[in-house]
């Protein structure tokens, strides 16, 4: 199922801006408040769509990271994407956007459907844990950065994080 517009606009729970209502805006917006409310994150330590952009074939490609939260330092510590079928279909993907952050790599992703999720390391995309309840509160979030570092991406690597990310963003037609 592809994204599509419902016609109406609200308010962004992170932002406050003007939003356009989709048919998975409704479902971002529950996991940044579950994220802000339950979880204990900074509601200024979250940005919702990051734009993962960058030149493939002559061609500029955008995707975009549903919610990504940062440290003081406004490095990446975790992406979380939403994906609208199973969580483990989209693990792959996932891993590779959290590689691929403008700001640099995360630790961490959750790749979540609003009913399941996955807890992933971003270096290996190792499963770390599953369930929704695999979220990490702000405080778990902290620690599990911290003992399990973003990756190092050189130029080369870099480029052919960016290949396979573009392919299965086609092939999968994105979370």
């Amino acid at each position: 199922m592809h994204e599509s517009s419902l016609g109406q606009v609200f308010q962004d729970y992170l932002t406050g801006e003007q939003v356009v209502e989709t048919t998975y805006e409704d479902l971002r917006q529950a996991l940044a408040r579950m994220l802000v409310e339950e979880k204990g994150y900074p509601k200024d330590k979250l940005k919702p769509k990051v734009p993962i952009t960058f030149e493939i074939d002559g061609k500029t490609f955008t995707r975009r990271v549903d919610v990504v939260a940062y440290d003081d330092h406004d490095a990446p510590l975790m992406a979380l994407v939403f994906c609208s079928g199973t969580p483990e279909t989209y693990t792959r993907e996932a891993t590779y956007a959290g590689r691929l952050l403008p700001d640099g790599p995360a630790p961490l992703v959750i790749v979540t459907d609003n009913k399941d999720a996955r807890l992933l390391r971003t270096r290996d995309g190792k499963q770390l844990a599953e369930g929704f309840s695999s979220i990490p509160t702000w405080e778990k979030l902290l620690e599990l950065a911290a003992k399990h570092p973003a990756p190092t991406l050189d130029p080369q690597r870099l480029l052919k994080e960016q290949r396979v990310f573009y392919m299965y963003s086609g092939f999968l037609e994105g979370c």
